[in-house]
């Protein structure tokens, strides 16, 4: 492994084709992110809601409202309509878009880690939505679901950890019937004066520090806190959606760009 020289905070999102070799900060051999990834989501499933307070100030919530309110799912006439959320292990998104439609729609939740999908599990259980959320273990860039197989595709927070992110989102796109949505909600690229310092300073000596202090182990957040560096801007980002073959690609900002909104169709 290498590390990035320090001092290369900011503004560092790498190119495409470097994220697959980008750990963080640190460069690693070809083929070996993901399973440095899954370790680290191992690490913290049974806290990941106290990782996206630590990480967004506890904003993370309204930020997801937001994307299932601009998703809007049906809450009638709704047979048949299926939801896809990825990376969603906890089934955090998948929650909010059954009840948000009443229950009349179906989620199914795909992640890699199944820690994660554990955790999904037992909430969903807990809260009665078992018979409306599935949990299925795949990989981002390689599917388990047939071509057209779903309305909507949802992933929040988890596509700047794919190694792969091209191909993950030519995947998107195969899964989803024509007319579907694809909605990405991902930390992003801080646009206003000298909210970027703050968040910078922030980042990267109080969250690892407390994640240390909460979960004895800051190492997870360090790489969180760098990976979000190292994704590429909200208009870097929309282009490599339309390369995938989406049309009317678009984004929104909130919070100053701290977590940015990215939405999507296959027409």
């Amino acid at each position: 492994m290498t590390q990035q020289p320090q001092g290369q905070k900011g503004k560092t999102g790498r190119a495409p084709e470097e994220m697959p070799t980008s750990f963080g900060f640190t460069r690693v051999a070809e083929g070996s992110k993901q399973a440095l990834v899954d370790d680290v989501f191992h690490k913290v499933a049974e806290r990941y809601d106290l990782m996206n307070d630590l990480m967004s100030g506890g904003f993370h919530r309204v930020w997801k409202d937001a994307m299932v309110s601009f998703l809007a799912p049906p809450k009638s006439n709704a047979s048949g309509w299926r939801l896809l959320d990825v990376a969603g292990g906890t089934g955090d998104i998948a929650t909010r878009v059954v009840r948000r439609s009443g229950e009349t729609v179906e989620a199914v939740v795909c992640d890699i880690n199944e820690s994660m999908l554990g955790v999904g599990r037992d909430r969903a259980e807990k809260a009665g939505l078992a018979d409306h959320i599935t949990f299925t273990q795949g990989n981002a860039e390689d599917l388990p679901f047939p071509d057209a197989s779903f309305d909507a595709y949802t992933i929040a927070f988890g596509i700047r950890n794919v190694p792969d992110i091209p191909k993950a989102l030519r995947e998107a796109r195969r899964v989803l019937k024509r007319g579907g949505r694809f909605l990405c909600l991902e930390f992003s690229e801080v646009d206003v004066p000298l909210l970027d310092k703050v968040y910078d300073t922030f980042s990267f000596q109080a969250i690892p520090t407390m994640g240390r202090m909460v979960t004895g182990d800051g190492d997870p957040y360090k790489y969180l806190v760098e990976s979000i560096r190292n994704f590429p801007s909200q208009e870097r980002f929309a282009e490599m959606i339309r390369q995938a073959g989406f049309e009317r690609v678009t984004y929104r900002n909130y919070s100053g760009g701290i977590s940015a909104l990215h939405s999507g169709w296959k027409y």
